[in-house]
């Protein structure tokens, strides 16, 4: 099992660790700080003993990542682990901004059903499946989720009790809201949220979710 140090210190970008295995250009480490693609959020951008990391996958309760052809990493080898830092930061933030947003229209709109979501650098996504525009609630849930952000709350991330790596995060005035991904400490952190709608096909609504220092 690989030692996920994304989750014990999201904030940590380097890190020495060990070759765990090596399987041709596939690699996993004792411990790691390169997240791999989940719920919707994409892999983090690095490198391993000074190799770019192609991509990354979870695997079981591991996580294999590719190396180009040729790299020269063995088991046991002691080794740097490096990622893109300000891309991290901005997909944490991102990541628990798209995470707000979804419970604010839970709430607002019982039955909602979240069909997709997808969290990149430039921009955060929640797909909802609903009969009609979503439109006369944007500014509202706008107003709302800049609150929280304005009230700089603590953010309580950790593993359930009893299972394989689950986690959950939650803040004041919220339940526990399961998520295996990567959240900065306090709501502050987020800056000024900006969404906008997109119908994507019949009885299917899209929130784009922008930060205040997105272009």
């Amino acid at each position: 099992m690989t030692t996920k140090h994304f989750w014990i210190d999201p904030y940590l970008a380097q890190l020495r660790t060990s070759v765990a295995t090596v399987i041709g250009n596939d690699v996993t480490l004792q411990s790691t700080i390169l997240f791999a693609f989940s719920g919707g959020q994409e892999s983090d951008h690095g490198t391993i003993g000074g190799h770019t990391v192609i991509s990354a996958r979870n695997n079981g309760l591991d996580i294999v990542y590719t190396l180009p052809e040729g790299h020269d990493l063995m088991p046991g080898q002691r080794v740097e682990v490096v990622i893109d830092w300000p891309r991290r930061y901005h997909l944490m933030r991102l990541h628990f901004a798209a995470e707000l947003v979804l419970e604010l229209f839970y709430r607002a709109l019982p039955g909602i059903e979240k069909i997709g979501a997808h969290i990149a650098e430039e921009k955060a996504r929640v797909d909802f499946s609903w009969p009609e525009s979503i439109s006369p609630l944007l500014a509202e849930m706008g107003a709302k989720a800049n609150a929280i952000v304005a009230s700089d709350l603590a953010i309580r991330s950790a593993f359930e009790e009893g299972s394989d790596e689950r986690r959950y995060w939650e803040i004041d005035g919220f339940s526990r809201v399961p998520c295996g991904g990567t959240h900065p400490r306090r709501t502050g952190e987020i800056g000024m949220i900006r969404l906008k709608r997109n119908n994507i096909g019949r009885h299917k609504e899209r929130v784009d979710i922008y930060l205040a220092d997105d272009h």
